[in-house]
């Protein structure tokens, strides 16, 4: 019983580690800002997740200012949740967090173009 334990241990676990990766999935890919344009263009809602202060001193043509810390608080401001958003920030680090954030609210064809200066 032991030797058929230590074969089948390699197997099993590789096996484990390819169901893992599949399922996990990557966290998410940056939008290049081709395609953000493009996005945008044929109706993606672009959100801004800066502060206010920082939407107010500048912000992309037509974006939404919804600051990540209250992105939980007006997930309703951005449904349909099928409707694609763009997200970015300034560096790319809040914008991060706001797409993982959305996903896990159920939204489904989430962008994140990252630093505004992609655009």
């Amino acid at each position: 019983m032991m030797k058929l334990v230590k074969k089948l241990w390699v197997p099993v676990a590789l096996v484990l580690a390819i169901a893992w990766m599949v399922t996990s999935g990557p966290a998410h890919a940056r939008v290049s800002s081709a395609q953000a344009h493009q996005l945008v263009e044929s109706g993606a809602r672009l959100v801004d997740v800066r502060a206010s202060f920082e939407f107010a001193s500048g912000h992309l043509p037509g974006a939404v200012n919804v600051p990540v810390q209250q992105i939980q608080q007006r997930l309703q401001e951005l449904e349909p949740k099928d409707k694609p958003i763009i997200v970015y920030c300034h560096s790319g680090s809040r914008s991060q967090m706001a797409y993982d954030a959305l996903k896990a609210a159920g939204f489904t064809q989430l962008y994140d173009l990252g630093p505004m200066t992609a655009w």
